[in-house]
C-alpha cells in the first residue's frame, strides 16, 4: 500500500497532546492516563480516525486508543481532534507487532480491526492483522470476557481470517457476508471512511465477532 507523504506529519505527531509518546511506559496502567477505571477498547489500524472518534463520542464511559503506524494517515485524526477534542480518546503511532509491549495481560476489553491491509502475497501472511500470529498477540492483552470485531470488503482476506480462528483457538460468535443487508449485525454499526466508500459502490462488507 502506497501512501502519499505528508510533509511535517512526524513533527506534528511527536508534539501532539492527543498522541501518547511514551506508550510502552503505560503498560498495565492505562487507566491512570485516562483518570478513571473505565473499560479500554482499541482500534488497530485506525486510518484517519473517523470510526474510533465516533465510537468515543457515542460511548463516553469507555476509554479508546487508536493505533496507526502511518504518520501521513494519523495526522488526519489529529487534525479532527484539534477541532473536536474527546477526553476518552488517545492515539498511538506504532506497528501492531509491538502490541504486547504496550498493553498488559487482560488490559483491553475489545479490539477493532477495520479494513486492514490485506497483504495479498502469501509470504506476507503473518503480517495480516487477523492472522493466527496476531490472534495469539491479541489473546495476551484481551480480557477473558473480551472480544474482537473485524470488518473488510476483501473476500480473500475474510476467508483467510475465518480459517485462522481454529488454528489460534478462537471462537466465531457472529458472522455476516453482507453486513449492510444484515439487520441484526447492522444494529449500532458505526462506519469507517472505507466502509462508506465501498458500500456506496455496492460492495458487500464482511464482518465477524470472535472471542476465546
Amino acid at each position: 500500500m502506497r501512501l502519499r507523504n505528508v510533509s511535517g506529519s512526524r513533527e506534528v505527531i511527536s508534539t501532539s497532546r492527543f498522541v501518547v509518546q511514551d506508550f510502552k511506559e503505560h503498560k498495565n496502567n492505562w487507566n491512570k492516563l485516562f483518570g478513571n477505571s473505565n473499560p479500554l477498547h482499541i482500534e488497530i489500524g485506525m486510518g484517519k480516525g473517523r470510526f474510533i472518534m465516533d465510537m468515543a463520542k457515542l460511548n463516553p464511559d469507555i476509554n479508546y486508543i487508536g493505533i496507526e503506524k502511518y504518520s501521513s494517515v494519523l495526522i488526519r485524526g489529529i487534525q479532527k481532534m484539534e477541532v473536536e477534542e474527546l477526553p476518552n480518546l488517545y492515539f498511538i503511532r506504532m506497528d501492531a507487532e509491538e502490541i504486547t509491549d504496550v498493553f498488559g495481560q487482560g488490559e483491553v476489553s475489545k479490539i477493532y480491526l477495520n479494513f486492514s491491509d490485506p497483504w495479498p502475497k502469501d509470504r506476507h501472511a503473518k503480517r495480516r492483522l487477523p492472522s493466527r500470529e496476531f490472534l495469539n498477540r491479541y489473546n495476551e492483552i484481551l480480557s477473558k470476557e473480551g472480544n474482537l470485531e473485524f470488518k473488510t470488503d476483501n473476500k480473500e482476506l475474510f476467508t483467510f481470517a475465518l480459517e485462522q480462528l481454529e488454528l489460534a483457538n478462537w471462537h466465531l460468535d457472529k458472522v455476516t457476508y453482507d453486513l449492510h443487508n444484515d439487520e441484526a449485525m447492522m444494529e449500532g454499526n458505526v462506519m469507517t471512511e472505507y466502509e462508506e466508500k465501498f458500500s456506496s459502490k455496492g460492495n458487500p462488507i464482511y464482518k465477524y465477532i470472535i472471542s476465546r
